[in-house]
């Protein structure tokens, strides 16, 4: 199984973009995107990450990567 890592933060200096910025940008509270950078979601709305692919410019593969488990069990 693998885990999938959120690459917002990474997106959002390349692109010198801030979080108040963004969150305007796509409607959603600065709160909710904080949680979202720091992956603690379950899950996205494509509608929402069709929105931050809009906003930086980017692909939903530059935001989220799917790396391995560590844990054989997972």
């Amino acid at each position: 199984m693998s885990t999938i890592i959120v690459r917002l933060d990474v997106m959002m200096a390349m692109r010198k973009i801030k979080g108040k910025e963004l969150a305007e940008q796509i409607g959603i509270t600065e709160q909710n995107l904080s949680l979202l950078k720091s992956g603690k979601v379950k899950g996205i709305r494509f509608e929402t990450l069709a929105k931050i692919c809009a906003a930086l410019d980017c692909q939903p593969g530059d935001l989220l990567e799917a790396v391995p488990s560590e844990d054989p069990k997972a």
